[in-house]
């Protein structure tokens, strides 16, 4: 079973909230607490703060319709909880290969249990 990531690249990052890789790049310009990790070669690596700060930022912009100062002013004067509170959503797609994959761990460690098991003389445990 795979570990959860730590870093997202840009390109999952745009697709999870729904804007290009490149509106990204300028809101890092224009909104000082949004820094995502630069890796060799340039590539930005999103940890989920940087995602739940990405989507505050989207939702600032886009619903709730504020400009990029008034969404900046917003930002600096809510309480970095109410950010960090945020549930990051998965796709729906994302959601089943993440079952998946806990379902074959679960049926791994079963199997693993069974032989274990079969392996032993009664009354060892």
């Amino acid at each position: 079973m795979k570990p959860k990531k730590i870093y997202h690249s840009i390109s999952d990052v745009a697709s999870l909230v729904k804007v290009k890789p490149y509106v990204l790049r300028y809101w890092e310009t224009e909104f000082s607490m949004l820094k995502p990790k630069v890796m060799r070669g340039g590539r930005r690596a999103y940890r989920e703060s940087d995602i739940k700060l990405v989507m505050m930022i989207r939702k600032l912009l886009y619903e709730d319709r504020f400009t990029i100062e008034g969404a900046r002013r917003k930002l600096q004067d809510m309480d970095r909880a109410e950010i960090h509170q945020l549930a990051i959503p998965f796709e729906q797609s994302s959601r089943q290969a993440a079952l998946e994959e806990i379902r074959k761990g679960l049926q791994e460690i079963s199997e693993t249990l069974g032989q274990a098991l079969a392996g032993e003389p009664e009354g060892d445990f």
